[in-house]
Order: C-alpha cells, then sequence, then structure tokens
C-alpha cells in the first residue's frame, strides 16, 4: 500500500479505561486532552501499555522542554525551571492541551502509519529482513512461521490479519521487546565482520517499573521525570520523528542517548508492516539499535542489579522474577541509601518531588511492574506478567530509611517463614517414604502456597502503612503476628491430612518431630 493512511494524531487507536471501567479507543490528541477523565491505559497487555506510556511521555517530555504551560516558547535552563514546569502542570489536575497542540500539529506528517517514505516508527529498508505473519505481530499470539500457539484468544483467519489501530499497538510492542529469533539479512551476512546482535528490544532488558496515580493524567505526571537522580536537566529532547532521516543501519550499536525522547523512541528493530486494502497481514524486522546497558543510569524505569567487578561499580538492568510477588522485590525497588543496590530512577524522582513538597506524603501511589520473560538465549517469548503494590509516597523518601528498612525486615520475616514451611513440607514427606525428589517437590508445592495466603494481607498491610502518623515497630509487630498465625495455620492443615506411618516415619525422620521443631521456631520468632 502506497498511499498515506492512519494519522495516529486523528484517528482512534491508543486503548483508555474510564472511570466506569469501559474501554475507548482514542487517538492521541484525544487522549492528552482527556487524560485526567480516563482511569488508565488499558491496551491487550500489561507491557504494551507500558510501550504506549514511554512514546507518550516522549511527547510530553518535548512539548514541555521547549514550551511553557500557554504555548509561548520557553525553553527549560535549569532544575528550578524543570521543578516549576512540572509543579504548574500537576497544579492544574490536566494537560494544557494548547503547545501539545501547536507541537504535534507541526510534526503532523512524521505520524502517518502508513506512508510511502516515513511510515511512522518503519524503516522501508526492513523488507530485505525477517518476514513475519500478523500473528507474530500480536503480542498475545507471538506466533512464528513454525510454531503455533496451542492456546490463545485469536485463532481462524483473525490470526491472519489485524486493523490499522491494533497493528499501532503491537507496533510499538515489538520494537520494545522483540525475541532475538530474528536472523541478519542477506546482505549483512555479506559483510567481512559477523554484525553484532543487539539482543531483545530495549524494554525486554529491563526490570520495568512504573508508578500509577488516581488517573490517567496523573500516572503520566508521575512517569515524567524531568530531572535526573543529581538534579540535573536532560539534553535537548530528540524523539525519533525529528530526526531528518529515518535510520536504516542493521543492527547498529550507538552511544547512549542524553534525553528522554529519544531514549523512549529508541528504534531497538527496523519494522515495515505489510498491508493489504484496510488491513495489517504481517511485518518485515531487522535488528536496530542497541547500547551498552551496563550503568545506562538514563534509564528511569528499571531496577538495577549490582555486578562484581574489582575496577570500577557496575550496575545493569535486573529483570523481574515471575514466581515473585512485587513486594518481595521492595529492596530492589527501594534500596536503602547506603547500601550496595542503585535506585531506579522513577523512585529518586519521587523523592526529589517530596523533597521540594511538590507532592504530598500521603499521596497514595501505585508501584507497576511489567515483564516479559524469555526462553533459551532470549530466543522466544515464554511468558507476560504484571503486578502492583499501593503505599503512601512518604514510603521513598530519603528521612524514612527507617519505615524502608521496617519494610525489608518484614519481607525477610516472610522469607524466613517460607523457609520452615518449606523443611516441614520437605519432612514430612520423607517421613511418609518419599523420595528427594518428590520431597523437595512439595516442600516447593506448600512454600508458593504459603507466597499466596500472605500475599493479600500483605499488600493490605503495606497499603496503609504511613510513615506521618504510625509507629514503625509496632507496625512491624502487627504483621509478625499475622504472618506468624498464616505459617501456623499451614502447618497444622498439613499435618491434619498426614498418615499414621508419616507420624512415626523413618530413619530418624517423622511428622510429628517435623510439627514439633516447627511450631518451636515460630513460637521463638514470635518472642523476638
Amino acid at each position: 500500500m502506497e498511499e498515506i493512511a492512519f494519522n495516529l494524531l486523528e484517528e482512534p487507536w491508543i486503548c483508555v479505561i474510564d472511570k466506569e471501567c469501559k474501554i475507548h479507543e482514542v487517538s492521541m490528541l484525544q487522549l492528552f486532552e482527556h487524560a485526567h477523565e480516563y482511569a488508565d491505559l488499558r491496551g491487550e497487555l500489561a507491557t504494551q501499555d507500558v510501550a504506549i506510556l514511554r512514546l507518550l511521555l516522549a511527547v510530553l517530555h518535548t512539548v514541555f522542554s521547549r514550551y511553557d504551560l500557554n504555548g509561548e516558547q520557553a525553553k527549560l535552563k535549569n532544575a528550578d525551571d524543570a521543578l516549576d514546569r512540572w509543579e504548574a502542570i500537576w497544579k492544574n489536575e490536566k494537560f494544557p492541551i494548547k503547545p501539545i497542540r501547536v507541537y504535534l500539529e507541526s510534526q503532523r506528517e512524521r505520524f502517518w502509519l502508513l506512508h510511502p517514505e516515513r511510515p511512522f516508527y518503519q524503516c522501508n529498508y526492513a523488507k530485505i529482513g525477517t518476514e513475519y505473519t500478523a500473528a507474530k505481530l500480536n503480542g498475545n499470539l507471538s506466533e512464528s512461521s513454525n510454531k503455533v500457539r496451542l492456546f490463545s484468544g485469536v485463532s481462524g483467519k483473525n490470526k491472519n490479519y489485524m486493523s490499522f489501530s491494533e497493528a499501532a499497538r503491537w507496533l510499538i510492542y515489538v520494537n520494545a521487546y522483540d525475541d532475538t529469533s530474528a536472523k541478519p539479512s542477506s546482505e549483512a551476512k555479506k559483510l567481512s565482520e559477523k554484525p553484532p546482535s543487539p539482543g531483545v528490544g530495549w524494554l525486554g532488558k529491563l526490570g520495568l517499573l512504573t508508578i500509577g496515580g488516581n488517573n490517567l493524567f496523573e500516572t503520566l505526571m508521575l512517569n515524567m521525570v524531568m530531572l535526573s537522580s543529581d538534579k540535573a536537566v536532560y539534553g535537548l529532547e530528540n524523539p525519533i520523528w525529528e530526526r531528518k532521516d529515518v535510520p536504516s543501519d542493521e543492527r547498529k550499536k550507538i552511544p547512549l542517548p542524553d534525553n528522554l525522547s529519544e531514549l523512549y523512541t529508541l528504534q531497538s528493530r527496523r519494522l515495515l508492516l505489510k498491508v493489504s486494502g484496510e488491513k495489517v497481514t504481517g511485518y518485515y524486522l531487522l535488528g536496530g539499535d542497541f547500547f551498552e546497558k551496563n550503568n545506562a543510569f538514563l534509564e528511569p524505569m528499571t531496577v538495577w542489579a549490582r555486578k562484581e567487578s574489582k575496577t570500577e561499580e557496575i550496575y545493569s538492568p535486573h529483570r523481574h522474577d515471575a514466581s515473585k510477588q512485587v513486594w518481595r522485590e521492595f529492596a530492589s525497588i527501594i534500596p536503602e541509601l547506603q547500601d550496595t543496590n542503585r535506585r531506579p530512577g522513577i523512585i529518586s524522582w519521587l523523592n526529589i518531588l517530596e523533597e521540594e513538597e511538590i507532592i504530598d506524603g500521603n499521596y497514595m501511589l501505585k508501584v507497576r511492574i511489567a515483564s516479559v520473560q524469555y526462553g533459551d538465549k532470549d530466543f522466544f517469548v515464554t511468558h507476560v506478567f504484571s503486578d502492583s503494590i499501593s503505599m503512601h509516597s512518604a514510603l521513598v523518601l530519603n528521612l524514612n530509611q527507617e519505615w524502608q528498612k521496617a519494610v525489608m525486615n518484614q519481607v525477610e520475616f516472610c522469607d524466613k517463614l517460607a523457609g520452615y514451611v518449606w523443611k516441614l513440607a520437605c519432612d514430612v514427606n520423607l517421613s511418609a517414604g518419599g523420595s528427594n525428589d518428590t520431597s523437595k517437590a512439595a516442600a516447593n508445592h506448600l512454600k508458593e502456597r504459603f507466597y499466596l495466603c500472605i500475599d493479600e494481607p500483605f499488600r493490605r498491610w503495606l497499603c496503609v502503612l504511613n510513615p506521618q502518623t504510625d509507629d514503625a515497630v509496632l507496625k512491624a509487630k502487627e504483621w509478625n503476628f499475622q504472618c506468624i498465625k498464616i505459617a501456623e495455620s499451614l502447618g497444622k492443615e498439613m499435618i491434619s491430612e498426614v498418615t499414621s506411618r508419616a507420624i512415626f516415619g523413618r530413619s530418624g525422620i517423622s511428622a510429628a518431630g517435623a510439627i514439633n521443631k516447627f511450631m518451636s521456631k515460630l513460637k521463638k520468632v514470635a518472642q523476638l
């Protein structure tokens, strides 16, 4: 299809949910104008929502680094300018649409999904790349030509094509999370040096972390990080649509950008949609831009893990563990300042906002994770998952390290009791004649069940913690008591189901002895 069609500024394509829980497709301009009226983004996957959130943030960073709320040109000069502008928008309780509309209208020609020369987020050169069907473009399916997903929400002929609005969402998603299955083009294989591997899309490398507000306006604002962790303004904003030339180099290593709009519109892949009539039937793909992920501290939306090095401090994005609830990662989300871990940039930004008294410490925010899990050297997608916790924003403040430590201690306390539960289940299974392997499997199962049992209670406990009014020691004891009771109940339930053979056991291991040891450990930790 060589014609110009489907302008993302005007056509509905972004999925949002309103306050009555109804889902709508809206255009980009409509979203910005009514963001305060929508509850949140609500696309097909939470990971897709993050990819689109970053695209929207790229627009906001570009606009408000150049214009004030009245649409007058006013470049940010320093940290005070950035904070004043952010605060003015926040207090306005909705986006000033004039500067956004003025800017986007000036870039209108760059937002055509279908265009013979500059299709949005695409590259005509990608025609020499790997060809995929629409089923691979759809992240709910993610099927390759030789691997059909057994269970999916889309089947039959519907897998072979998608609408322009669907394709726009998945185009952004694939650029952000694509696996490593695509091979170099035949042109790249002719080169004397083998082209480097870009790895998965940039967001697929991260332990993604975003902040949720009371509506979509607040969510966009809270994630609009206008200062780095050391309170410096970023470089001049340079989103992909403003570039004079479309990037076309295959598998190209680039320097780390110095501005967030360029980072948020990184072309991890060279893509080109295949169109037949009014439908997208597939796409072409090549490896795109990538940079060194170690110490890439411009990225604010990831948790970090310190890597062993004798010569320098090296931090790498740390992917989330799909088997763990988000609260179990509290230590990496809000690490203590004296710890060897590094705070996510988005948490440092919230800390700045509270230190400057721009947002209230009583503000209830949602800390959200979303992640794609890959298998076999990131060659294919195995799992997509998301989670969130609600808590008072005061918990992220530097001055509340005592509270942060208290929460971390309670997470560790949960892990300790999970270990007791595991040991109990293992010994009981052995006493009933189980092998080491079956006993460990049974123990792992009960341990997972314990975490499920304490999951909702812990979230409720964390949600109501208020560092400004509560006593940290008393709140910790309150959770200790509740957690011990849950572990005790689970242990007694297990013992009530064992056979008489297991009660007396074998080779010095008995269910009776195991439960006695278990209860003794619980009694001991209850007295601490």
